[in-house]
């Protein structure tokens, strides 16, 4: 007799629930018989979901968790507790420290090319992020080695980019506890220190420097070889085509000098007489009163004769941090707005 229509769905149905059952069956069997194996030996649970792909040779730690078609490649190495969200992945010769975390739908640390990239521990890689991929350098030749080193407890958000060297005797540096907002993008070879808060839509070109505790607004441009001094602020939609002396601050295209960054140095706990020494040796080396006084270097010279000012560490890194950003091959420092104070 022939099935009625009802009882053929019921069965489809049926089977569709009974295959759904046994899937689900089989992978928690395989995470169970997984973390058996590990906790035999007294080793934190870990978990490699079965549709990703993880080459046999990559080292994986202890507690690490690979979520659904993730990618680890060969020569990778994950330290413990890593947590690789569905759809991340690692790539070329490439080291996680304990605790990194690689945010879901496409982020990507490492690169298959010669080199290599080192992430230290407790590090997240936000949505989308491309961090340690070959450089956007013209002048770099194909084979040669590259490298990228990140410190550790950065927070590298959404669709933000960072590439390796652009040649084997140098390295693209990233510091400890930096806060690099969405869509932000490091290029080769630049150095950037701890501390540093990044807005959305920072810009830095290749070979730049920035020192600890800076801080800039979104959409700013930074010039290659440009040095951002520690404690010092970038206003938003700035173009920063020369040197950002230490604690200072400056916004505008092209970026103009607009006094010191007050509200970061007492964020970063600088006393009351460190600042007014600051705003001292500001006021006689960028507004003097005394037309006659000469150009920069006799400013400097004179702050740096001041039996006071000369006393106040500070004071003493401003002035220096001045004169190498007037050094042979150096930018030189962003132009002076004469209604500007501090």
């Amino acid at each position: 007799m022939a099935t009625s229509p009802l009882i053929a769905r019921r069965q489809v149905a049926v089977g569709l629930l009974r295959a759904l059952s046994l899937r689900r069956l089989s992978t928690l069997n395989y995470a169970s018989d997984f973390s058996k194996d590990d906790n035999a030996d007294g080793i934190s649970p870990s978990f490699i979901h079965p549709s990703s792909v993880v080459h046999p040779n990559a080292m994986i730690g202890q507690g690490v968790s690979i979520g659904p078609f993730c990618s680890v490649g060969s020569s990778a190495t994950l330290g413990n507790n890593c947590i690789l969200h569905p759809g991340s992945h690692v790539f070329g010769n490439t080291e996680l420290g304990d605790k990194c975390i690689l945010m879901s739908s496409g982020a990507v640390v490492g690169d298959d090319i010669p080199g290599k990239t080192i992430i230290g521990c407790n590090n997240l890689i936000g949505h989308h992020a491309v961090v340690g991929l070959k450089c956007q350098d013209m002048k770099y030749k194909s084979g040669n080695e590259c490298f990228l080193q990140v410190g550790d407890n950065n927070e590298i958000r959404e669709h933000v980019s960072i590439h390796r060297s652009s040649k084997p005797c140098d390295t693209t540096v990233i510091g400890d506890n930096n806060l690099i907002m969405g869509a932000c993008h490091i290029a080769h070879d630049c150095k950037v220190g701890s501390n540093n808060i990044f807005a959305n839509n920072t810009l830095l070109a290749g070979h730049v420097l920035v020192e600890d505790h800076a801080h800039t607004a979104g959409a700013i441009v930074v010039h290659q070889f440009c040095h951002i001094g520690s404690f010092c602020f970038i206003g938003g939609g700035s173009v920063v085509s020369q040197d950002v002396p230490k604690y200072t601050m400056v916004a505008g295209d092209r970026a103009e000098l607009r006094g010191l960054n007050l509200e970061g140095l007492r964020r970063g706990g600088f006393s009351v007489t460190e600042i007014r020494s600051l705003r001292a040796a500001y006021r006689k080396i960028f507004m003097p009163t005394n037309a006659n006084i000469g150009g920069i270097e006799a400013r400097l010279a004179e702050v740096e004769c001041d039996e006071e000012l000369s006393l106040i560490p500070a004071v003493v890194s401003l002035v220096k941090s001045i004169r190498d950003s007037l050094g042979e091959n150096r930018r030189g420092i962003c132009k002076f707005r004469s209604w500007s104070f501090s």
